[in-house]
């Protein structure tokens, strides 16, 4: 493959998103009651933050993965997504400024770029490429990136990939026990059922995170040699470039320079309506086709992923996912 910059946006054709996840009418009303419980405790419509928290809250895959990280133990549920709710209020992580945190992402020490066999966003972790000295500024760093990871998966898909190198780590860039505490903190406690693979990560978690983790596998049997970087095995051959891979990531994700997201008019629909107003429609009961169906994925539940074209990239995000139906089999234990 020839040597690109260009970021991988899509899993490739035909990929079929996996883990499906299949309920019970119980655990369905649990989720519903989880709904109610977490709008209860909701920030009121006058907070600042009540937008951002009502955004994550009505993701289709918010409330099912506490209900499955608490093995459907409904007070332990409320518990733990209330707990997840206080710390987003403070953390933030979706209104993280990208200059706050682009001087970490100058050396590539974490990417997100392509996807494994399952639809499963990629993030490389290269401890060896650090270039600061510990901070909470890391730590924010790494919260970027999933929220971006979760940004970027495709309809169905609810946990990511976390591919980490140790070949060049040293002792001053392996990070140190607090910083893997706090980072595993934020992993398990309140991005649970996010983690659906963990390549190449020393056993330094709980036993059900640890029981996800493989160690040396053959990449290849998970991820595609189109998706996977050459470093590693594959034949795509990413040259990072810093500036033209963090202007890529902001653009592709929406991101603006406050944190917030850019809402952006869809041109062709923008053109339709100028075109439908300068017919002078004699009717007002005549309507121009709608533009804005989904067509991102297939009517199957499981079916492959088919990106849209001629679209905007951001529709493989969280926005326009399909709802998953829940009567769908699943194939996979469920993520950390």
């Amino acid at each position: 493959m020839t040597p690109t910059t260009l970021i991988k946006m899509s899993p490739e054709p035909g990929t079929v998103i996996h883990p499906v996840y299949s309920y019970t009418e119980e655990q369905l009303q649990k989720i519903e009651d989880l709904k109610k419980y977490s709008a209860s405790v909701a920030l009121p419509p006058s907070d600042p933050y009540y937008k951002w928290e009502q955004r994550w809250l009505a993701r289709a895959d918010t409330h099912p993965r506490y209900m499955r990280a608490t093995k459907w133990n409904y007070r332990d549920s409320e518990k733990r997504i209330k707990a997840t709710m206080e710390w987003r209020r403070t953390f933030k992580p979706d209104l993280i400024r990208p200059d706050d945190v682009r001087i970490e992402a100058e050396t590539g020490k974490i990417i997100l770029n392509g996807f494994d066999k399952d639809g499963r966003p990629i993030i490389y972790m290269r401890p060896g490429r650090e270039n600061t000295e510990r901070s909470d500024r890391q730590l924010r760093h790494l919260v970027w990136w999933l929220e971006r990871a979760k940004d970027l998966q495709p309809a169905g898909q609810e946990s990511i990939v976390i591919l980490v190198d140790y070949k060049s780590t040293t002792l001053r860039t392996n990070p140190s026990i607090s910083v893997a505490g706090k980072v595993l903190h934020i992993l398990q406690d309140h991005y649970p059922e996010t983690l659906g693979r963990a390549l190449g990560i020393s056993p330094f978690l709980d036993p059900v995170t640890r029981d996800k983790m493989r160690f040396n596998p053959n990449l290849l049997d998970l991820i595609d040699k189109d998706q996977l970087d050459s470093d590693f095995g594959g034949s795509y051959e990413f040259e990072f470039e810093p500036n033209s891979y963090w202007d890529q990531i902001v653009e592709l994700c929406d991101i603006a320079p406050d944190g917030t997201r850019i809402e952006k008019e869809d041109s062709t629909e923008a053109d339709l309506a100028n075109s439908v107003q300068a017919m002078n429609l004699e009717t007002s009961s005549e309507k121009a086709p709608s533009l804005c169906s989904d067509d991102s994925t297939t009517d199957s539940d499981s079916g492959p992923y088919t990106p849209k074209t001629g679209g905007s990239v951001k529709n493989m995000g969280v926005g326009n996912q399909k709802a998953v139906s829940v009567e769908s089999t699943a194939r996979e234990v469920s993520s950390a």
